[in-house]
């Protein structure tokens, strides 16, 4: 670790400690090269993939922006926050365990559904007509049907 004083290369840990909480190390080191102590913390990065739109763009993941269209495919139907937590966690440890640095919009959207048809039918077919953009009756009929 760099000294911020005096940007030597080598310094000694001189006290390590958890947070309360346990996801912080907060470290006390020493400068070799100038003597002076300071602080540095360490945290768990979690790194969702960027998420590919259908025109090419990037944007970073923004799970509020998955969670607001399942609550709104959601609203007045008998789910309860927890188990919409639950759902955001098992999409989230899906993109996480795949190791890919990017998703496509597309692949994020099927997870979303796939969680809302576990959970809730009418939700489902809610997001699916707005995420699908149907053209006709017959397309909504024949996602009814394979409900």
């Amino acid at each position: 670790m760099r000294c911020p004083f005096c940007s030597h290369q080598e310094t000694q840990v001189v006290e390590t400690r958890d947070s309360d909480e346990g996801d912080v190390v907060r470290r006390r080191r020493r400068c070799h090269g100038c003597e002076k102590r300071f602080t540095t913390y360490e945290r768990t990065e979690i790194a969702l993939p960027a998420v590919v739109k259908r025109d090419g763009t990037r944007a970073e993941m923004d799970p509020a922006k998955i969670r607001a269209s399942m609550t709104l495919a959601l609203r007045k139907r008998p789910v309860s926050v927890e188990q919409i937590d639950a759902a955001m966690e098992r999409i989230q440890d899906k993109l996480l365990t795949s190791g890919a640095r990017e998703v496509p919009s597309t692949k994020l959207g099927e997870l979303v559904m796939r969680e809302l048809k576990r959970i809730d039918k009418v939700a489902y077919v809610r997001f699916a007509s707005v995420y699908r953009s149907f053209e006709d009756v017959d397309e909504f009929r024949q996602l009814i049907r394979d409900i």
